[in-house]
């Protein structure tokens, strides 16, 4: 009787699982009308590029020998093809779309397929290298188009959906959830303009430039790029938020071009023992080791070894948030900027500058450093060369010559040829300034240290024993 009664448990039991597990897949999303209604604004984009003929120089006042003139003067040779292809969708209905920068840098000829197979050359309106947004259009109206979220109100874990032409497999679906946001991503010139969309969608090469959307059919990313080791998805995606790609669209609609905020300061970020040593009770904020003298962060009168902790209406929690806030505040604002100096928070005012749309129109950073002495730290000290001045650009500072490696300096990680401009809160101006602020240091405590490496600014921490 017993065994009977749990036998009857069992297979209550079971069904009463299997309709669970049947009713929890009804919950899933059905993706299906999402897909059919965006789909047609979706496009292929195949790129031609003509391979560059290359020429051959002659150093001054020497001319190419008769005899081998034939031979090394350019010809008319037919220029080899080369071929891309990506992804993007339109944003209007007469004819405006978006990709990906890299899609389309360099091509001679751009040419746009829509699902049902019409086909549209293309023109660029502007690119912008710094988020990799390209804005193109073609010569037609009445197309379909996709609606670019105004607000990044996305969520970690929301279902997001892309549609693309992975590997020139046309107009492909792909759906997962969002796996982070904020992502801080620098670019090979060393810039961080872009808080990343991570998600886990399948994006692979050919998907560059095409939309994301959220469950509502409206295009929260423009994917841009993937983490991967064998060249396909491994499940890191990586798409520009909309709001970024509305602020890019309007200025490149506008001037051709797109124009950032911009402080003038080199940052990094502040690890435990610098949070320490600074003051503040955790990691957080961006450490000001470098500022462009004449740029707006010297003008408003931030100073270096400030840590920012709020920039506007926006907590900076880590270094790479402070790109982001900046960028996306208009030039010539003025805005609240929450520090932390001295161990004390204080509250400036400081007017943004303008960061051009043109690469080349970039400030060039400058360092600042420079001049001699030695000891309790572990360290001999001299005068900068002239020619090292020159090269980074420095003011001030002492060029370390050797380093003791049982000594503190060592365990801080300050190797010869590092230039130190500051102890503590001390700028290091010049030899008698380094031997009075060294001698005074405390014995036990963790102390900032901020010097150059091969011209880039550091900061460290640095005990005594």
């Amino acid at each position: 009787m017993r065994a009977a009664s749990f036998f009857r448990f069992v297979c209550v039991l079971t069904v009463a699982l299997a309709i669970d597990v049947n009713a929890a897949s009804y919950n899933l999303p059905d993706f299906r009308p999402l897909i059919e209604k965006t789909s047609p604004a979706v496009v292929k984009i195949n790129t031609t590029t003509k391979a560059r003929q290359s020429e051959i120089e002659l150093p001054p006042g020497h001319q190419i020998p008769d005899i081998f003139r034939h031979l090394l003067e350019p010809r008319d040779l037919p220029r080899r093809e080369m071929h891309s292809m990506g992804s993007g969708f339109f944003i209007s209905a007469d004819g405006y779309l978006l990709t990906n920068n890299h899609v389309v840098e360099d091509a001679d000829q751009i040419v746009v397929r829509l699902v049902d197979r019409r086909e549209y050359k293309a023109i660029v309106i502007g690119r912008d290298p710094r988020s990799d947004l390209a804005l193109l259009k073609v010569d037609e109206d009445k197309l379909p188009y996709l609606e670019l979220a105004a607000k990044d109100d996305i969520q970690i874990g929301e279902w997001v959906v892309a549609i693309g032409s992975p590997f020139g497999l046309d107009f492909s679906a792909s759906a997962g959830i969002v796996s982070a946001i904020g992502r801080s991503i620098p670019t090979e010139r060393n810039e961080n303009y872009v808080p990343f969309i991570q998600t886990d969608v399948a994006i692979n090469p050919g998907n560059s430039g095409g939309p994301l959307f959220n469950l509502d059919g409206k295009v929260v990313g423009v994917n841009s790029q993937i983490y991967t080791r064998s060249g396909g998805s491994i499940g890191l995606s990586f798409a520009i938020p909309s709001s970024v790609a509305l602020n890019v669209v309007s200025q490149l609609k506008e001037k051709g071009r797109v124009d950032r905020g911009w402080l003038g300061v080199v940052i990094q970020e502040v690890d435990k023992d610098l949070a320490d040593s600074f003051g503040l009770k955790k990691p957080a904020g961006a450490l000001v080791a470098q500022l462009e003298p004449t740029g707006p962060a010297a003008m408003s009168g931030l100073l270096v070894g400030d840590i920012i902790l709020r920039f506007d209406d926006q907590e900076i929690l880590s270094s790479g948030d402070l790109p982001h806030a900046v960028g996306a505040t208009p030039p010539d604002t003025e805005v609240p900027v929450l520090v932390m100096r001295k161990g004390k928070r204080k509250t400036l005012d400081v007017k943004v500058g303008r960061l051009s749309g043109h690469e080349s129109d970039a400030p060039a950073q400058v360092l600042a450093d420079g001049n001699v002495v030695t000891d309790r730290l572990g360290l001999v000290v001299e005068p900068v060369d002239a020619t090292v001045e020159e090269k980074w650009h420095l003011v001030g500072g002492v060029l370390v010559t050797q380093v003791d490696p049982q000594g503190a300096a060592a365990d801080a990680g300050i190797s010869p040829g590092d230039v130190i401009a500051q102890l503590g809160f001390e700028q290091i101006a010049t030899v008698d300034d380094y031997t009075r602020v060294m001698k005074a240091l405390p014995a036990d405590d963790l102390v900032p240290i901020r010097f150059f490496r091969d011209g880039s600014p550091t900061f460290r921490t640095i005990r005594i024993e």
